[in-house]
């Protein structure tokens, strides 16, 4: 079977087209890589993807009609399209709000508009966010709350993306999952994620900062068990339109505690500085994924206490550490 893979260079992208690889499908990946972080990062996930012969790239940008429309139309047998790209990044929507409208509403439209023309399409999962329960207070979060209340454009994005799916599967009998995706975090991370920027501080002995005290609770979801569910839910299309899903790790934890995780896998103190929490960030998220464990079995494995020395080690291979 051939599946189309959108950000296929970025953290989660690359993960879940190795998994499908690894069981013998073919992928065909599409990435804009852009320079939001370092596209070095980019290039050597890759690297690794391209050893694979079932592998095959293009670089494009999910917004842009003509490619997206040219790639689908050069792939007609695609049956599953796993729809990662995005702008990522809840503060940097506060910078570049355009960029996110560009790359995650119309680049979302556009991702629909063609695959809803695709003959043999059986199942188009796409990645949401927990960003979208926003102010919402009660926990753990469910797929059954109210998401009418965003504290970032982000957020307000890929809520905009749930429901235009939502819409196109009513109108054209398309199948979707939205996998609201909590705090995602191991090897081959971004950059711009504060385990990640945590770990290169203390390594370069600088200060990191902790919004009220590092006492702001996330549920961190290792990534191997993400990818676990996203191939999942893949596999198991709706019958009949559209349903939305936490995945997560059920579980959320201080952030200083992260901190303290990453002090003991790098050996190193960390200078720290507090700070009062931002506006777009919430005080807590926590995943019910009681939905998901139901459809696809799963259930998160990876503790935080196993995962960040995991990404330690990857850390320090590559930045030779």
């Amino acid at each position: 079977m051939t599946i189309l893979v959108t950000g296929a260079a970025g953290f989660i992208g690359s993960h879940v087209a190795t998994a499908l690889l690894a069981r013998g499908e073919r992928v065909v990946g599409i990435d804009n890589l852009n320079t939001y972080y370092d596209p070095a990062l980019k290039h050597a996930r890759l690297a690794l993807l391209g050893a694979h012969a079932d592998f095959t790239f293009q670089t494009a940008d999910v917004s842009d009609r003509a490619a997206i429309e040219a790639l689908m139309g050069a792939h007609p047998d695609i049956v599953g399209i796993v729809h990662l790209a995005a702008q990522a990044g809840v503060r940097h929507s506060l910078v570049d709000p355009y960029a996110y409208i560009q790359s995650n509403v119309m680049g979302h439209l556009v991702v629909l508009e063609a695959a809803r023309r695709l003959k043999h399409l059986r199942h188009l999962v796409y990645a949401s966010t927990s960003s979208v329960y926003g102010a919402n207070t009660v926990l753990p979060f469910r797929e059954t709350d109210r998401v009418d209340t965003p504290m970032s454009l982000y957020a307000a994005t890929k809520r905009a993306d749930e429901l235009i799916s939502y819409a196109y599967a009513h109108l054209f009998a398309l199948p979707q999952t939205g996998l609201r995706f909590f705090t995602v975090y191991g090897p081959w991370g971004r950059p711009d994620m504060a385990y990640y920027s945590f770990a290169k501080a203390i390594v370069a002995g600088e200060p990191i900062t902790l919004y009220d005290d590092g006492l702001l609770k996330r549920d961190f979801t290792y990534v191997d068990d993400i990818v676990t569910g996203v191939v999942g839910a893949l596999d198991r299309p709706p019958e009949t339109g559209t349903r939305l899903l936490n995945i997560g790790n059920h579980q959320g934890e201080e952030v200083r505690t992260l901190v303290a995780l990453l002090e003991d896998a790098l050996g190193r103190k960390a200078i720290v500085r507090s700070a009062p929490r931002p506006a777009v960030d919430v005080e807590e998220t926590f995943a019910s994924v009681e939905a998901i464990g139901a459809l696809t079995g799963f259930a998160p494995k990876t503790p935080l206490s196993l995962g960040i020395p995991r990404f330690v080690k990857w850390f320090r291979e590559w930045h030779g550490v």
